[in-house]
């Protein structure tokens, strides 16, 4: 047996075992010693019987003094009941439907009896308690007792068998850590970690444990992020000047006034594109904060050094919103264009190009910005003089991605070239350019999130909220309460106002009991407000179907927009003061927090109402936490806290790396490992330390670089 066996070779573990094994990803022995505990019990004190109460969760150390079958006389369940005693006092357990029990243990047995007292003053017993007869070795009694995400029939039991079976040959799994790292930071050698993680000797060994798998996690992270850097750091951008004048001159134009934080995420962008190494910065600002202004000055001064940029959304929705919001700003002093999968359009052109034409407008740089989807990265897409680069939500797009469209400037231009020539180092001459690169987030992220995923960006943070923006009324609204929010609802639309109604599905189902934007769109439209005109708008309707709704309720002629998630982000319609949220307790804080920054956009008093059929007392006092906090980001940390890192983003589709030990609200721990990576890149040579490299290349970082 080695790492690599597969599980249904392992120890006996037959076709039907292995199959549930692999619906956990457990495929070989190697992934069950790497498949850790979620929690413990502590079944490590053991007390006398007579010392036991109700409620107590505690380990007896005992003998079987009797043990039998029977069926209850009412509901006809198979019990289980044992007698334990010990010098102190006897107590009885019980298990139902476990028969089997009886041929596990027998009179005169040792045994280990773990669990929850129940009982009160005249009867003590135990519910069907954690049982092991005595040994050298305990696994599931009298210890921290690991505990197991499962599926369907695998116990806990099963799996705890199996991995103390496997960990034998835990000191198989190489250390890839450099050992002067291990030493200097006081961490367990792998091998001990992995082993104390499954069955802890004590508390104080699974804390050193899981300090040394988090530390793994994040020092990994960590150095890819400064390979990342130091990439960059080795490429030659493109030089953009300041223009300063003609930038002083449009922002006195803008009806608004830039914030301090604008104003310095501005002066950051201006700067790092005015140096000769690619910018690689995010902005990270609340919803309304208006990142978009300060996306478009560095767009405005792209075209003023004639080269181009592009800017890629997650949605069509917001490529179209960033369409009309920057011809709204630079339509007279560049040529915009939008390309999504549905459309095809330039500012200076009336009606919609065929693909051919706008194609070659792109590679011939006859468009300054080109705003899309993932359209921008097919094939036939080539710009030219490719000098920025903007994500918007960049969470929502894969490395590989960003990475395809940093190789798209067809013109391939070289520093030879450049009229600033003469700036330019001998040895550097001939490169080819990479783009700036800027990103966008309005799903405020912790700092020791920002640090943990984002240690290759620079960040600029935008807090402040434009001037004179109204605080949005939050409030839950629980069923008995539904009537009176449709009756104000009613107010708002009979005073000229809209609304949307955000729901978690697009069908219904019966399997998760959560409401569907197809249900609540006929409820509200047949039975709530059928006087009303009401829109509906999701992920499956047709582009030119999405295009309409949106533009109905952008002339008010759809009063209430019933919709998914799609509107997230990139809807911007100031007549919307209410925003009406379905099964509320289905989403994390932060994204509810999206979801109410699509309204309060305009001059009038906005509401949002968090529907709630939930009777979960932590679900309610979750959403509370949304009405008494306005800050986005104050949000997303307590989010952090209570749903985890890979809840609140969505791993499986944002791309994050999926960390199992790291506690990402440790912002000292990420800070010093980060500090830690910084130093080990500066002074080695990754080909040093093939097993650190060979693990960053498993994960599918390596292969990122350029």
């Amino acid at each position: 047996m080695d790492l690599d066996t597969k599980i249904d070779e392992f120890n006996k573990v037959g076709k039907t075992i292995s199959a549930r094994l692999k619906k956990l990803s457990i495929e070989t022995v190697r992934d069950l010693l790497l498949y850790f505990p979620f929690r413990y019990d502590d079944f490590s004190q053991v007390v006398t019987i007579s010392s036991l109460k109700p409620g107590m969760v505690a380990t007896i150390c005992g003998r079987v003094d009797l043990i039998a079958n029977r069926r209850s006389p009412r509901q006809k369940k198979m019990l289980t009941e044992a007698m334990i005693c010990n010098d102190t006092d006897s107590i009885k357990a019980i298990w139902f439907n476990q028969p089997w029990i009886t041929k596990n243990l027998s009179s005169g047995d040792k045994v280990y009896i773990s669990g929850k007292v129940q009982g009160d003053l005249f009867e003590n017993y135990f519910n069907s308690p954690s049982y092991e007869k005595l040994s050298a070795d305990n696994i599931h009694t009298a210890r921290l007792v690991p505990i197991y995400s499962l599926t369907d029939g695998l116990t806990q039991k099963q799996i705890r068998y199996l991995v103390k079976s496997a960990l034998p040959i835990v000191n198989e799994v190489e250390d890839f850590l450099p050992a002067e790292i291990i030493t200097e930071q006081k961490l367990l050698a792998l091998d001990r970690a992995i082993s104390q993680i499954h069955f802890p000797a004590s508390g104080q060994a699974l804390s050193a444990a899981r300090k040394r798998l988090a530390y793994d996690e994040i020092f990994l992270l960590q150095v890819w992020s400064q390979l990342v850097k130091n990439n960059f750091k080795d490429k030659k951008a493109y030089h953009i000047k300041f223009h300063k004048h003609k930038t002083r001159d449009f922002i006195h134009n803008l009806n608004f006034k830039l914030t301090v934080d604008q104003k310095k995420a501005t002066w950051e962008i201006l700067q790092d594109l005015a140096g000769d190494e690619p910018m690689n910065r995010l902005v990270e600002g609340d919803v309304g904060s208006g990142k978009t202004v300060v996306a478009t000055i560095a767009v405005y001064n792209t075209a003023l050094n004639n080269a181009q940029s592009v800017l890629m959304a997650p949605t069509e929705i917001l490529a179209f919103q960033h369409y009309q919001t920057m011809n709204k700003l630079l339509g007279k002093e560049i040529k915009i264009g939008l390309l999504t999968r549905s459309q095809r359009c330039v500012s200076d052109y009336e009606g919609k190009l065929s693909k051919k034409k706008f194609l070659n407008r792109c590679r011939k740089r006859d468009i300054d910005l080109i705003i899309g989807t993932h359209t921008l990265i097919q094939p036939e897409v080539e710009f030219k003089k490719l000098a920025l680069i903007i994500i918007d939500e960049q969470h929502r797009f894969g490395v590989e991605q960003r990475q395809v469209l940093k190789q798209k400037d067809s013109s391939f231009a070289t520093l030879s070239s450049s009229p600033y020539q003469g700036t330019v180092p001998e040895g550097r001459r001939g490169l080819p350019r990479t783009p700036h690169f800027l990103s966008l987030t309005a799903t405020p992220i912790p700092r020791s999130l920002a640090l943990a995923f984002y240690g290759d960006l620079d960040l600029s943070i935008i807090r402040q909220m434009p001037h004179g923006r109204k605080s949005i009324i939050t409030k839950v609204v629980l069923p008995a309460k539904r009537q009176l929010a449709y009756e104000f609802i009613l107010k708002q639309i009979n005073s000229g106002r809209q609304v949307f109604v955000v729901c978690p599905l697009i069908d219904p189902s019966d399997k998760l009991g959560v409401r569907s934007v197809t249900e609540e769109f006929k409820k509200l439209d047949q039975q709530i407000f059928p006087n009303l005109e009401i829109g509906l708008l999701h992920g499956r309707l047709k582009s030119e179907q999405k295009e309409k709704v949106i533009a109905d309720f952008t002339d008010n002629k759809i009063k209430i927009l019933v919709s998914t998630s799609v509107i997230e982000v990139g809807i911007d319609m100031p007549n919307a003061t209410v925003m009406m949220i379905e099964g509320s307790e289905r989403f994390g804080l932060a994204q509810l927090h999206q979801f109410r920054g699509r309204v309060g956009r305009g001059e009038h008093q906005s509401y949002c109402f968090l529907f709630s059929d939930s009777g979960d007392l932590a679900s309610n006092q979750r959403l509370q936490s949304l009405v008494d906090c306005s800050d986005g980001f104050a949000l997303a940390q307590k989010d952090l806290e209570l749903r985890g890192a890979g809840q609140v983003y969505g791993q499986d589709q944002s791309g994050f790396y999926n960390f199992k030990m790291a506690d990402l609200s440790d912002l000292d721990f990420i800070a010093e490992i980060k500090k830690t990576a910084i130093k080990f890149v500066a002074e080695n040579d990754l080909s040093d330390f093939p097993l650190l490299k060979e693990k960053l290349s498993a994960l599918g970082l390596l292969d990122h670089l350029e």
